[in-house]
């Protein structure tokens, strides 16, 4: 007979002497786990916010099959499921009461999920975000680069990024759900985690960032240029630099995630040497009309 059980904890430890081995098992798939519960383990578990952040596990016979976590404000994030698997989450998350403000996982994950949430609470659901998962294959930069040279972001440049991670942020719809803008730029700064692209003159024109290695894998986010600099090859070129860094580094895999309704950068992304590897999607979750 066949036990399935979903286990939750707020010990962050517990949860990844249980489902460590999980999630570095398949580490592209499960990079957003790997690299969010690294950060909490070695930043603090309030880095992303004030409240308590929530992990969880699906247990079958004694083995983790899936995984979830959840730091508040932010949505539910899940590992792959099958259908029966986000329903039954669903339905025990429901019973809790849980309030969720939305989930992002695996396209048919996430959507299974936000199905039977709004058949259980009546929260209607509504599409976030549309991305797909890269991995870097042979690298091939641009060519010719813009004029200019990369060069790794330091103290001096830490008003500089604050700004820009605000934007980028407020760009991608993330700016209630993402880390103090200041904190961020220290993390980075630290571990030498994002390179500048600046002009001939010294001027920073555009960033890639690297996330720590974490089972083998490195992603590369955030990618950020200004509007008014858009359309010259920097993004491209700060990319390629971070993408060759992450190999450097030892990286088994390089990944980045893009906006699929954003059909420059996918193709961006693409030239340089990247294939897709699995659709993701993020969904809100609004509270049910009242009745009339």
């Amino acid at each position: 007979m066949t036990t399935t059980d979903w286990h939750s904890t707020g010990d962050l430890t517990q949860f990844l002497t249980r489902a460590g081995e999980f999630l570095r098992s398949r580490p592209a798939l499960h990079t957003i786990h790997l690299t969010v519960t690294e950060a909490l383990r070695s930043r603090g578990l309030r880095v992303y916010g004030e409240g308590d952040p929530v992990f969880g596990t699906l247990e079958r016979d004694g083995e983790v099959r899936g995984a979830f976590f959840r730091t508040p404000p932010g949505r539910l994030m899940l590992t792959p499921l099958t259908a029966e698997e986000a329903n039954d989450l669903a339905s025990q998350l429901a019973k809790r009461d849980e309030k969720l403000p939305g989930v992002m996982g695996e396209r048919d994950t996430a959507s299974a999920f936000a199905e039977a949430w709004m058949r259980l609470t009546g929260s209607v659901p509504e599409i976030h975000a549309r991305q797909r998962l890269y991995r870097l294959g042979e690298l091939t930069p641009p060519h010719p680069l813009p004029p200019g040279r990369p060069r790794i972001a330091t103290a001096n440049d830490r008003e500089q990024l604050t700004r820009w991670y605000v934007e980028f942020t407020e760009a991608i719809g993330e700016s209630g759900t993402s880390q103090d803008p200041g904190e961020w730029a220290d993390a980075r700064i630290a571990y030498g985690g994002i390179t500048l692209w600046e002009t001939p003159d010294g001027t920073p024109v555009s960033m890639a960032g690297l996330t720590p290695k974490v089972a083998g894998q490195i992603r590369v986010a955030p990618v950020y240029t200004p509007a008014d600099l858009r359309g010259r090859g920097y993004a491209g070129a700060a990319t390629a630099e971070v993408s060759r860094m992450a190999r450097a580094a030892g990286a088994d895999e390089v990944l980045l995630f893009t906006d699929l309704a954003n059909p420059t950068s996918n193709a961006l992304y693409q030239r340089l040497g990247y294939r897709p590897v699995e659709d993701f999607a993020g969904y809100d979750f609004h509270p049910a009309p009242a009745p009339r």
